[in-house]
C-alpha cells in the first residue's frame, strides 16, 4: 500500500505541515506549493505544503491524503469536505470532474488564474516543461460572446498555449473544445 499523507483542513486551505511528506507529495505529480517558496528548484524542500481544494480532493479520493479538520480535530470524509469545500470554491463540482479527468490522464494540472483561466495544464511538469494547454470550465448553458472568445485565443496565443473551455455533459462527462488560431 502507498503512503498516505496527512493534511488539516484550515479554513479554505489544506496544509501538509510535515515537510518530508510535503516534498514526496509535491515529488509524486507537483501537487501543491511549498508555503514561503513561490517557484520550486527542486522536489526537496524543508517547508509545508500548501494544496489546493481541488488536490485535496483527488488525493483523497484516491486514498493518498487523510484530512483533519483544524477546529475540530475530527477526520475529513471525501463528501464531507467537499461539501465544505464547495462554499469556498466557485464551480467546485464542475472543476473537480475536469481537474479529475485531466489527471487520471496523466497531465499535471496546475492553478491558471495567472493567463486568466482555471487551469494551466502540464505534460510533466513545471520546470520541466512549459504548459502547453490553458483549460476554463463553464457551466454548460454558459453563453461566450465572440470577444470573449477572441480575447482568450489572443492571450492563450501570446503565451504560446492551446486554449480550451470544458464543460460537464449531462452524464457528468468532461467535454473539451479546443481553439486553433489561424491567420487569414
Amino acid at each position: 500500500m502507498s503512503e498516505k499523507f496527512r493534511g488539516e483542513f484550515l479554513g479554505n486551505r489544506v496544509v501538509v505541515w510535515d515537510p518530508e511528506q510535503g516534498s514526496k507529495l509535491y515529488a509524486e505529480g507537483f501537487y501543491g506549493k511549498p508555503l514561503g517558496i513561490r517557484k520550486p528548484k527542486a522536489p526537496s524542500f524543508n517547508k509545508p505544503l500548501e494544496l489546493s481544494l481541488l488536490e485535496a480532493l483527488y488525493l483523497m479520493e484516491k486514498g493518498k491524503l487523510i484530512l483533519v479538520d483544524a477546529e475540530t480535530k475530527r477526520e475529513l470524509s471525501f463528501d464531507g469536505f467537499k461539501k465544505m469545500a464547495s462554499k469556498f470554491h466557485d464551480k467546485l463540482e464542475e472543476k473537480y470532474i475536469v481537474y479529475k479527468d485531466l489527471r487520471d490522464k496523466g497531465y499535471v494540472v496546475r492553478p491558471g488564474m495567472k493567463f486568466g483561466a482555471d487551469f494551466a495544464v502540464y505534460e510533466h511538469g513545471p520546470g520541466i516543461d512549459h504548459a502547453p494547454f490553458l483549460v476554463h470550465v463553464l457551466p454548460v448553458d454558459s453563453k461566450l460572446s465572440a470577444l470573449e472568445i477572441v480575447r482568450a485565443g489572443r492571450l492563450a496565443t501570446t503565451v504560446r498555449k492551446k486554449f480550451i473551455i470544458s464543460t460537464i455533459s449531462p452524464e457528468g462527462k468532461p467535454i473539451y473544445y479546443v481553439f486553433t488560431w489561424f491567420r487569414a
